[in-house]
């Protein structure tokens, strides 16, 4: 059997984070995915999903993420079910999130500009080295591109290749 969710949206709402009476954390988040098309007047909809996330990842999520902030989830999917305060049955489907994945910084703006934070994540991680090849993170200096030629042969080993 397999029950395997991967998602990537932004959430409706701040976490909401909880904790059982034995300590631990639990949070609730709704994401808004994209649907990969259009309907009839040429308006992307989504899918509103609800979703729950157990322990550390339940207090990261509330401490770094709130509205508007895309994520991605990686889980399950799972049903349950309880009798209401009228006495009806009340069904929830949810996701179970096992890994959750911080697709913007805390502090970039969400709800749609999508590239105003990417660009600001791609500054943010910049690295530079300096003469003595030691790595030195990005002082907000432009940085130089690696792969730009200079006429002159590469010198680099076999044992640095990745491959």
């Amino acid at each position: 059997m397999l029950n395997r969710v991967v998602l990537v949206g932004r959430l409706t709402r701040d976490p909401e984070l909880r904790y059982t009476p034995n300590g631990v954390a639990v949070a609730n988040f709704n994401i808004a995915v994209n649907r990969p098309f259009t309907n009839q007047q040429g308006n992307r909809e989504a899918d509103f999903i609800n979703g729950v996330v157990w322990r550390r990842q339940a207090e990261n999520l509330a401490n770094y993420m709130k509205k508007g902030n895309l994520i991605g989830v990686d889980g399950r999917v799972q049903t349950r079910n309880y009798e209401g305060q009228d006495g009806k049955m009340v069904y929830v489907t949810e996701i179970v999130a096992e890994s959750i994945q911080f697709l913007e910084s805390k502090g970039s703006s969400g709800g749609g500009n999508n590239t105003s934070g990417y660009q600001q994540n791609q500054n943010q991680n910049q690295n530079q080295f300096n003469q003595n090849n030691q790595f030195q993170p990005n002082q907000n200096q432009p940085m130089e591109d690696p792969f730009k030629d200079n006429g002159e042969p590469i010198d680099i080993s076999d044992d640095d290749l990745p491959f």
